[in-house]
């Protein structure tokens, strides 16, 4: 079941991309692009302060945000990276 706040869901998010970057040999210091989600754009400002938190400064990728109408399974937010390998 997913967690209906977007603090947690956005946390969760993240700790998933790390998960799966690592899983294919690279990390978040590796990550060039983002494309952030969200079901309603109210929220960007509490995503935008978490998403910052897990990456080191000066270190930030390049990211958008995009509105969308609705995202599986009632998530609020989505994120897709594109990173490189290490």
């Amino acid at each position: 079941m997913i967690d209906e706040d977007i603090s947690a869901q956005t946390h969760q998010v993240m700790k998933n991309i790390k998960e799966v970057l690592k899983a294919a040999s690279s990390s978040l210091d590796k990550v060039v692009k983002a494309t952030i989600f969200l079901t309603d754009m109210n929220n960007f400002a509490v995503v935008n302060e978490i998403y910052k938190s897990y990456f080191t400064e000066n270190n930030y990728p390049a990211r958008s945000a995009v509105e969308v109408s609705e995202l599986p399974k009632g998530a609020l937010v989505e994120i897709e990276v594109i990173a490189i390998q290490e």
